[in-house]
């Protein structure tokens, strides 16, 4: 009877999403040539291999190999198929592999072009691990999500200082502009913030009777294109949080649009539909008072 969605799991992983469509223009690699390997293997980190599933499907790609691209450390170390103690959710995942205890190990065998931190432990992305990163990829791609910022998995400023300024960034909490041999970095924050407002406009304005996966694909495709030049070459693989009405409207109306096409509303499409979001939405200006 109602629209609900978890934010948690499916707003996390479309921001995730995002982020990796953005930093993939820096790496020039297409996501058919990725290997991800996250610390964390919870709801959330499922929740971003799903869709980068999903994102590999739309692609033209078999799910079995999709999610081959797809490896997870968790606190018993990589979710392999000789494992017994794996949770359902893992299953998917366990990948044909000999058991590997320590996270550096497994970057060494696995040769990732991306780690991405969903762990809730400080710390755990050391100098080693991005070094081994740095010497694997031209261009790694480190995302240290876990928040708050005392849980991140590796700072901003370490994770360009140990990869030579060749890290592709981001993180769950917000940092600080790093300057790096002379190179000033803006870190991007993969926050859910750019995600759930636009989705939840897009849903209620258009008044649709539920939320579909389908929605938070295009609100992390919406949210990647609105990536400028100029964010990439600071290294932010996000838009500017001072834009984030903009980026909410445009997510309202990708999402609407979505809505409309696949007839979850009873309401008819209105003619200028971007305008009509833009209607909706909440502006914080109040009279004053003499």
């Amino acid at each position: 009877e109602y629209c609900a969605f978890n934010d948690d799991i499916q707003g996390t992983a479309s921001v995730a999403l995002a982020g990796v469509f953005s930093a993939l223009r820096i790496t020039k690699r297409p996501l058919a040539e990725q290997k991800l390997l996250f610390l964390g293997a919870g709801e959330a980190g499922i929740g971003i291999g799903d869709r980068l599933v999903a994102a590999l499907a739309a692609e033209g790609r078999p799910e079995a190999e999709s999610r081959q691209q797809c490896w997870y450390f968790d606190s018993k170390g990589l979710v392999v198929k000789s494992r017994t103690d794996l949770a359902e959710q893992k299953l998917p995942y366990a990948q044909d592999h000999a058991p590997v205890a320590d996270f550096l190990a497994a970057v060494e065998a696995i040769r990732p072009t991306a780690i991405i931190g969903v762990s809730g432990q400080p710390r755990t992305f050391t100098a080693p691990i991005v070094r081994a990163m740095g010497r694997l990829n031209e261009r790694p791609i480190v995302f240290a999500l876990s928040n708050p910022t005392s849980k991140a998995e590796c700072t901003a400023e370490e994770a360009y200082a140990w990869s030579d300024g060749r890290a592709v960034f981001a993180s769950g909490s917000p940092f600080p502009p790093v300057t790096h041999a002379g190179k000033t970095f803006v870190p991007g924050q993969g926050n859910n913030a750019y995600i759930f407002p636009g989705i939840g406009l897009g849903v209620i304005a258009s008044e649709a009777r539920r939320v579909t996966d389908e929605m938070f694909m295009v609100a992390a495709r919406t949210l990647a294109r609105l990536v400028g030049e100029d964010d990439l070459a600071q290294g932010r693989i996000y838009p500017s949080l001072t834009r984030i009405r903009e980026v909410s409207a445009a997510i309202g109306t990708a999402v609407a649009e979505i809505v409309y096409a696949r007839g979850l509303t009873a309401l008819p499409r209105p003619q200028d539909l971007p305008a009509f979001i833009r209607e909706q939405m909440f502006d914080p200006t109040y009279e004053q008072y003499g």
